[in-house]
């Protein structure tokens, strides 16, 4: 065998059809039962989970998911997350007090109980949220609420 690292590796490759060859087509893959299973202890696949989640609850509930800055923190404020949604580019935002503002607020949405999850901007799903405002969260209670 020519390349025998790769060989005692290939258990970690996975072949499965897309639509496409191109980047997008990822976020097709990873939301894809089969390849969940294959790869359920990837952080990939929990972003992708977590992502899908709450564009379904915009779209069944929109009153319990929160996008841009002002009204994630307006929820935080509140104790309403549930689930954070950040992306790392907010996280390194080149303002120190816009990435304080922003630990801090992981760190709340954490004390109060909910999660967060960090979306790298490298990865289809961290792109969307980016195109989205970079900031998310699905909440415990409506919007009307707060």
């Amino acid at each position: 065998n020519k390349y025998p690292e790769f060989h005692n590796r290939k258990d970690l490759f996975i072949l499965e059809h897309s639509t496409s060859g191109f980047k997008h087509s990822l976020k097709e893959l990873l939301v894809n039962k089969s390849v969940q299973d294959k790869v359920s202890q990837s952080s990939a696949v929990s972003e992708a989970k977590v992502l899908e989640t709450f564009y379904e609850m915009l779209r069944k509930d929109p009153e319990r998911a929160a996008y841009g800055k002002s009204w994630v923190l307006l929820a935080a404020e509140q104790k309403a997350i549930n689930s954070l949604l950040i992306t790392d580019k907010i996280l390194k935002a080149k303002s120190y007090a816009e990435r304080v503002k922003y630990v801090e607020l992981t760190k709340k949405v954490e004390g109060n109980g909910g999660a967060v999850v960090i979306f790298s901007s490298m990865h289809p799903t961290g792109e969307s949220l980016n195109d989205l405002t970079g900031i998310a969260a699905i909440l415990r209670l409506s919007l009307i609420h707060i």
